[in-house]
């Protein structure tokens, strides 16, 4: 009798201890317990969680917000802890719960949990336990659950017979219809997905309806998300109904009163000319997007001017060049002299992808001379998106023609009194160089980029010696013995500490680029002339160096420069030195084993 109440004790201790931890004031502990209620379940088995565990978690469903996320997260993988599919409708009771809490992360969790458990019911178990929790909450009175419902219809209705797809349609409109614009903008969210699973004659009859009606609502919060609607639907349609049924609605929105509904027009335009084809955006969009190119609305022109690019890659490639030229680039050529700068930042990351559209003509006659005015842009910004976009105009025309305007640019960008776009445009550089060529590099640019090792930013000084790797893996070894290498080295005679230390730095990349034989014979005679600095920082980075350019040197020249000159740093006063001296003795002393070992 004893053992057998040992047993019962045993098998309640889990749900007790879950109990307790539950109730108990400290929030942690209380979400820890529901981050381990997974181990619980295992522990109580499918029969005990499905009749204890879960009706218990149902009835407590009062507690801080985040518990009650962590609990609708943990619900909605919990189909095998209650004994698989045919047991799942024991989590909806729960989730229903969570579905109508005043919070919105936890209700969106709960209605994401709602959908994973729904797909895992029998299309007969939806029916019986899904459908009925969607209506509970369709009429729920708080607008709580009424959001939540609009989450849940595209999950239940491909899977239910044709009775209850009527129900849901006018389930549906009626969300779409609500009093509250929480409701009514939950319904436009979910709209175009409820579009995708409704068989055509009714998305025509029953949903764009409904789409027209949200996207003419008088918060434009709802008629913004009606945009997204119009992009699915659009893709559903054939071109006639299209025209007929959306674009309607589309000309209306892209010329909404509220410049939130017009600048999601700008956002999803590429999307809706996808959706719509090539004549209709010809005929419509077009229009539409001159439009919007010309709005009142810096956040509107900006996010148009963004979409520039891709819009004239999608056009009828019979047609392109010419709408491009009659229709987008006068438009175009006012944003180059925008007031606003981020619309002209916006429009200069793109505007050189019309290059390789128009051909080497047309980029001479219309493009160039935009794209000197960008460079001579007051905003440091436009300026360097330019640069970064070059290689569209190098394809097509060749840079020599920009190279001279260009040169200014660079110059007041690596000048610039920002250090983050002193830094952008030092990580351009080297594709820069490429495109520009060997001979201009040196004589107009090889100074700023030596000038940017001596930045007062230690972030720039680091991108610098970075960049004297790549430019070395462009322009070859021979050129860096005799172009920048002498340059550098002057570095390490330098008074202040910091110009010797980014010497060691420069000296650590290039080895990698140069070879042994630059190696020993330039880099390694300056950084042992280096181990005898009177900075200790500077010592202890030539014990680091040593390390790093060692991979790039004989074993006989290790033996006779590297090793002596890391014993005598290793016998250094400063504790730091000896500490990075002995780790370089064992990391080259590793690396040689290694290698002969390999051997």
């Amino acid at each position: 009798m004893a053992a057998s109440d040992k047993s019962v004790d045993d098998s309640l201790y889990p749900i007790a201890v879950l109990i307790d931890e539950l109730k108990n004031e400290d929030v942690q502990l209380r979400l820890n317990s529901i981050k381990k209620l997974s181990t619980i379940a295992l522990a109580l088995g499918e029969e005990r969680t499905r009749s204890e565990l879960i009706p218990f978690l149902t009835e407590t469903i009062y507690d801080e917000d985040e518990v009650l996320l962590a609990l609708a997260d943990q619900l909605g993988n919990f189909t095998s802890l209650v004994g698989g599919p045919e047991y799942a409708m024991y989590l909806i009771p729960p989730l229903e719960s969570l579905a109508t809490v005043e919070e919105t992360v936890v209700r969106d969790k709960a209605v994401e949990s709602l959908r994973t458990v729904a797909a895992e019911h029998s299309a007969q178990d939806l029916e019986i336990h899904v459908v009925p929790t969607l209506q509970r909450l369709v009429s729920g009175d708080w607008f709580t659950s009424r959001t939540s419902a609009c989450g849940l219809f595209s999950v239940c209705y491909p899977r239910v017979t044709q009775p209850v797809k009527a129900e849901l349609r006018v389930n549906f409109r009626k969300l779409c219809q609500d009093e509250t614009p929480m409701v009514r903008r939950a319904a436009a969210n979910k709209l175009g997905e409820f579009a995708k699973v409704v068989e055509t004659e009714y998305l025509k009859s029953d949903l764009i309806p409904n789409f027209v009606q949200l996207a003419q609502d008088d918060q434009d919060s709802v008629r913004l998300l009606a945009v997204e609607a119009c992009v699915s639907i659009a893709q559903l349609l054939p071109q006639d109904d299209v025209e007929h049924l959306v674009l309607p609605t589309l000309r209306q929105c892209a010329s909404d009163s509220s410049w939130r509904v017009r600048y999601m027009v700008a956002e999803k335009f590429v999307d809706l000319q996808k959706a719509v084809g090539p004549e209709i955006t010809r005929v419509d969009l077009v229009p539409a997007f001159q439009y919007l190119l010309k709005d009142a609305e810096a956040e509107v022109r900006a996010a148009v001017a963004t979409k520039v690019k891709d819009f004239c890659a999608n056009l009828d490639k019979a047609n392109q060049v010419q709408i491009i030229l009659s229709s987008i680039l006068p438009y175009v050529r006012d944003l180059v002299s925008d007031p606003n700068p981020h619309v002209k930042s916006a429009l200069a990351s793109v505007i050189m992808g019309l290059s390789p559209m128009l051909g080497a003509y047309q980029t001479v006659e219309q493009l160039l001379p935009l794209f000197l005015i960008q460079l001579k842009d007051e905003c440091p910004e436009v300026r360097l998106n330019i640069i970064s976009n070059l290689d569209c105009v190098n394809d097509v025309i060749g840079i020599q023609q920009l190279s001279q305007s260009l040169l200014p640019a660079i110059v007041e960008l690596a000048e610039d009194s920002k250090w983050r776009v002193r830094l952008a445009i030092i990580e351009y550089m080297p594709a820069l160089a490429g495109q520009l060529g060997q001979e201009f590099f040196d004589q107009k640019l090889r100074g700023l980029c030596m000038g940017w090792l001596n930045d007062h930013v230690y972030a720039i000084r680091e991108a610098a010696t970075l960049n004297m790797k790549k430019l070395v893996e462009q322009f070859g070894a021979p050129w860096a013995e005799q172009a920048i290498i002498p340059m550098i080295l002057v570095m390490s005679r330098n008074k202040n500490y910091l110009h010797r230390m980014t010497c060691l730095f420069c000296l650590n990349v290039l080895a990698e680029v140069c070879g042994t034989d630059i190696t020993t014979k330039l880099l390694l005679p300056t950084v042992i002339v280096l181990a005898a600095d009177p900075v200790a920082n500077v010592r202890f980075n030539v014990a680091k160096t040593l390390q790093k350019i060692s991979p790039f040197l004989e074993a006989s020249v290790i033996d006779s420069q590297v090793k002596p000159t890391l014993d005598k740093l290793n016998a250094d006063t400063d504790v730091d030195v000896k500490h990075f001296a002995a780790q370089a003795i064992a990391g080259i002393a590793a690396a040689t084993t290694l290698k002969n070992g390999k051997l």
